[in-house]
Parts: C-alpha cells; structure tokens; sequence
C-alpha cells in the first residue's frame, strides 16, 4: 500500500480539495493518507486519514520547514503533493533520503498581490522578484505539476516543458451539491453574492449593478443575499459604507459556511454573481464557487475572467460582463424577469452542464491515475 502525504502552508487540513476530494478519493481506492497542514491545530484521524496539523503559519520559515520535514522523516510516504513552495522545498530535502515522487499542486498565483501590499514600489519590484525565483525553485525540485486551472500554467509550465502535467479543476463531488432549481416569478428575483466583502471581489459592482436595476425598474421586488464576510478593517468599512450609501431594501446577509453546506444556503437565490475586478490576478484565476452555483441549478453573472474564458463556455447558463458596467448587467437581469421561461432552461442547462462536464467524477480517475503513474515512475528512476 503506498503512501501518500499532502504537506500544505496556508490551506486547512479540512480544505475541500485537499481533504474532500483528492484525500478522500485517494484513500477510497487502497492509498494509504496523511494530511499535514500549518494552518490550524488538530492531531487525530478524520474519515481514516490521519492528519497531523499546526498552527505556526506565522512562525519562521526555518521552523516550518523543520515542521515538514519532521512529518516526512515520521511517516515515510510515497508520494507527497505540495500546496506551497515551502512544501516542496522540504519534501526535497526529505527526497534525498527515501526516493519519493513529489506533485506541486498549483492553484494560487505565487507571489499573490496580497503579498505585496503595504510595500513601497521599489521593494514591491524586489520582494516581487524574490517570491518568483522562489517559485521557479520550488517548480524544478517537483517532479511533476498539477494546475488547477489552464491560466495557473505559467511560468512553471514554460520553464520546465518536459516534466508531466495535468489539469485538474476545482470540481465538486455531487455528494455536496444540492440541486435547488427554482422558477422565477414576474417582477420577483433574488440576487445573490457570496465570498469576500471588498472592493476587489466586486461586492461594489454588484451594488451598482442593482442600484441601476432598482432606477429603471422601481416595482421590481428586489432581495439580496450575501453570504460572507469582511477580511480586513479597511474592507469592513468598506462594506459599510456601500449599506449606508445604497439603503437597500430586502437584503440578507448571512455569514460563510461550510463548503458542504454552500449550496444550500444559496438555495433561494435565482442568480449568482461574480463581479471582482479586472486586474492580473483575477484574471488568472477560475473561481471555484462556479461550479458550486451551476451544479445547484443557478445561471450566473461572472466578471469576464480569462481565467473562465479559456475553461468553459457559460453562454448556456450565464453571462460574462464587464465588472463596472452596471446598465449592462441590470439589462441582462431585467431580461431574465421578463422572459421566465428562459430563465429556466438556463437553470436547468447549468445543473446539465455540472452534471456532465464539471464534477468531480469526470476528472477523479485522472487524478489517481497520475498519482500513480508518479509513484510508479520515481520508483523507477535511475
């Protein structure tokens, strides 16, 4: 039986792809699974995967990576997908002992904008360079590259052509997706929007979106839901100010839950949004709730990503708009009231296009397979 050991930095030992997915589906098909994450405290066994998690994601470097490489010497995988460069850097380390195939499995952008924030422009330059160097290291200590999404390819895809790849999406198994494909009445909607509560992620956007609505069509009965939070003090206020400045009516607001629980808390939703903001990260990113929203039934209105763009065709069930262009947007809601039969083939197109296309069943056997085939092959190496 080999053995596999997820080792990951800033992801919860309980992640949805981590621990739902890829452990769980790994763990069903004879592996034996360890789950090692810096994030939070938990020491124990979850659905028989042992876990072995601390929570110094704000210690040292050195002492994290001394964290690692003490659970690799401890459990002697097989096989160890890394999350972070840190984490390939230590299961390096611990490759010069025990030949073992070691998976990056890519699905931030590394450096990330939020780790350049608060920098002076000449240090942002520096600490920019420094983190990509870091991420090119990291990419030739790995023996093979899962990406999450085809935008995620780059640099390491070019710098390193020949080492084995694969795409695998952010898919969510149907054991966690409640189907809720409701009608749509004249001159009633629901208009939902879900994650961070700031001005990157578009919670303006779709603000203005419905202000512009609200101004054309005043007898609409318009109800917001919002499901999450504020991250930071500045997006707090942030977040305030568009309460007081819109006075909106009808708007619920709950706070995040629980992946498996998503989709059912946006059950009485008619439609999604996504209106972050163009900028390069964003656009480099496929948002993972999208496959939440259309495998519950729910056309969407997504910012228009490269990142979707070069994934999926939403024509059947959503659109893809500019972000700050709220006549547009409320055209395309104004469009769905007046024409409810069209609404529902949209919705009952999007739960098709989960069903057949974007779940996990569809790619699960990929997975295992180039897991496999990596264990297989640094078994072999000369």
């Amino acid at each position: 039986m080999s053995k596999i050991l997820f080792l990951t930095t800033a992801h919860n030992y309980n992640d949805d792809r981590i621990f739902y997915h890829q452990a769980k589906e790994l763990q069903s098909r004879g592996f034996q699974v360890k789950i090692s994450s810096l994030y939070s405290d938990f020491v124990g066994e979850m659905e028989g995967i042992d876990i072995e998690s601390y929570g110094i994601l704000h210690h040292s470097t050195k002492e994290k990576f001394q964290q690692f490489l003490s659970v690799c010497k401890g459990y002697q995988p097989d096989c160890i997908l890394c999350s972070e460069p840190l984490a390939v850097i230590a299961a390096h380390q611990f490759n010069k002992e025990k030949k073992t195939a070691i998976i990056y499995d890519i699905t931030e952008w590394y450096p990330a904008m939020s780790m350049l924030q608060g920098l002076s422009f000449p240090l942002k330059i520096i600490k920019g360079v420094q983190f990509s160097l870091i991420q090119l290291y990291a990419g030739w200590r790995s023996g093979q590259f899962i990406f999450g999404e085809k935008t995620k390819q780059f640099p390491l895809a070019t710098f390193f052509p020949f080492k084995k790849k694969m795409i695998s999406p952010y898919y969510p198994a149907e054991d966690y997706v409640v189907e809720n494909c409701i009608e749509i009445t004249h001159n009633e909607i629901t208009l939902c929007y879900t994650g961070a509560l700031s001005k990157d992620k578009g919670i303006g956007n779709f603000f203005r979106a419905i202000d512009c609505l609200r101004s054309r069509k005043p007898d609409y009965k318009i109800s917001i839901l919002i499901v999450g939070a504020a991250r930071t003090v500045e997006d707090e206020k942030y977040f305030s100010d568009l309460i007081s400045q819109f006075n909106f009516k009808n708007v619920t607001l709950k706070n995040p839950t629980d992946f498996k629980d998503f989709t059912k808390t946006i059950g009485e939703a008619h439609l999604c949004f996504d209106l972050r903001e163009f900028n390069f990260e964003n656009h480099h990113s496929l948002p993972i709730k999208l496959f939440y929203y259309i495998g519950a039934g729910k056309p969407i209105i997504y910012s228009n990503l490269k990142g979707i763009r070069q994934h999926m065709d939403v024509s059947s069930y959503g659109h893809l708009v500019d972000p700050q262009n709220a006549e547009s947007i409320a055209n395309i809601i104004v469009h769905y009231l007046e024409n409810p039969d069209f609404y529902s083939l949209q919705a009952q197109q999007a739960r098709k296009a989960y069903l057949a296309t974007y779940n996990w069943n569809v790619i699960k056997n990929s997975f295992v397979d180039f897991v496999s085939q990596s264990i297989y092959s640094s078994k072999n190496a000369t």
